[in-house]
């Protein structure tokens, strides 16, 4: 469940620490400390509420998982919860990681298909002059991480629009292309859902009234937000395509529909010349046109056969057959 527990300080860590010793670190001046959990039951957050001094509701979001993207206030605490996405084979892989943020102090809590964070603190570690800004600058590593984590999706989802255009106008109407639209589409909606409260988690990240994020961090904080606006636009756009693709392929389903319909329609009329030359000689009349005539059989099959031929052409031309 503990993943990493460390002690920083001037951007600089110290040392690892055990649970029960955070709260004598919280108590030294110019430290914090960054916890990191994954999958966490209820009696490693009664801990970790006990220690940090949070707040009962946000643990008890932290514990059931499956929130919304958002960002709430617990007095001097910040509880943020952010959707992570990854691809897996051909499906989009959606999972959580919450947040709690204070003047010297940062959790992450991971839940579901996450990827390990252990190389965002790596690079923090690397760069101890921004990481002496505190728990804030941490914030803003991970949150920088999980954005842009959406990137390469939104690539393969083009990736697979593209493929799908492809078919809808150079191969025959199929039915699991259609599925395949309903699919993407579904998918394009849950990193919709996803990354859009994103643009007002950044927004309030960048306001000055949150005292835990200092002045100096608010611009790495309008980074993650032009990367969200991004990442919302890539998606919107993908979205109109796809419906526009949805369209065309309903669009190439009726068109070849119709197609078909004019086939059988020309060759209905063909079939229809000789029925009907030979229901009219069918009839049990006497007196009927060269019905005495030696050469009325042949005369009738012949001009049976040339009109069809000149209207098998006549609609080979027009392109109903």
């Amino acid at each position: 469940m503990i993943v990493d527990c460390a002690e920083y300080h001037e951007g600089c860590r110290v040392t690892k620490v055990a649970i029960a010793d955070i709260n004598e670190v919280l108590k030294k001046p110019n430290r914090f400390v960054w916890i990191g959990l994954e999958e966490p039951d209820e009696a490693m957050l009664k801990i970790i509420k006990k220690e940090f001094g949070l707040h009962e509701l946000a643990i008890e979001d932290a514990l059931r998982a499956h929130q919304r993207p958002k960002i709430e206030t617990y007095g001097d605490t910040l509880f943020i919860v952010l959707r992570t996405v990854q691809m897996k084979g051909k499906r989009v892989e959606l999972g959580e990681t919450h947040f709690f943020v204070g003047h010297n102090f940062i959790v992450s809590i991971r839940h579901g298909s996450t990827i390990s964070y252990a190389d965002v603190r790596a690079r923090c570690e690397s760069t101890p002059q921004l990481l002496r800004r505190g728990p804030a600058f941490a914030l803003y590593a991970l949150m920088d991480s999980i954005v842009d984590q959406y990137f390469p999706v939104i690539d393969t989802l083009e990736d697979d629009l593209t493929s799908i255009e492809e078919k809808i106008f150079h191969e025959k109407f199929r039915r699991d292309t259609t599925v395949k639209i309903y699919k993407l589409r579904r998918q394009l909606l849950d990193v919709k859902r996803s990354v859009s409260p994103l643009i007002d988690i950044c927004n309030r990240l960048m306001r000055f009234d949150l005292k835990i994020i200092d002045e100096d961090t608010r611009p790495y904080f309008r980074d993650v937000y032009d990367h969200t606006i991004r990442i919302n636009e890539m998606v919107d756009n993908s979205r109109e395509l796809l419906s526009a693709a949805l369209e065309a392929n309903l669009s190439m389903i009726t068109i070849s529909q119709s197609e078909i319909a004019k086939k059988f329609a020309g060759w209905a009329a063909l079939i229809a010349v000789p029925t009907m030359i030979a229901g009219i000689y069918g009839m049990n009349f006497k007196s009927m046109p060269e019905l005495q005539w030696a050469w009325g059989y042949p005369f009738v099959l012949a001009s049976t056969v040339a009109i069809c031929v000149l209207l098998y052409f006549r609609f080979k031309r027009s392109g109903w057959i």
